[in-house]
């Protein structure tokens, strides 16, 4: 199983709440309904370990994508790709590739 994480940040206009609140009613439900997803998580940073600094991302995105093949698929789905624009227009994100070691 591969896992896609995303680290991002809200653009300056987008206010937390109206991000949160269409994370927890399309994109949360809609991604892990995909059969290609093992599992979709959004968590919020709350901060830094041991640290008082900053922390340089708010929001982390992990998706657990139990057939690659099967994701590709669905994220050119026309109803993902809405999903997808829309997320883009709320948020500056870095979308990093995985694999576990061992």
């Amino acid at each position: 199983m591969k896992r896609l994480i995303a680290v991002f940040n809200l653009k300056p206009e987008v206010l937390e709440r109206d991000y949160e609140a269409w994370a927890k009613r399309v994109d949360i439900p809609t991604v892990n309904a995909l059969a290609s997803v093992g599992s979709f998580e959004v968590l919020k940073v709350t901060g830094q370990l041991g640290s008082d600094a900053t922390p340089p991302y708010r929001y982390v995105e992990v998706i657990d994508i139990k057939d690659e093949d099967g994701f590709a698929r669905d994220v050119a789905s026309a109803p993902m790709q809405k999903i997808a624009s829309e997320f883009r227009a709320m948020v500056d994100v870095v979308f990093l590739q995985t694999e576990k070691l061992g």
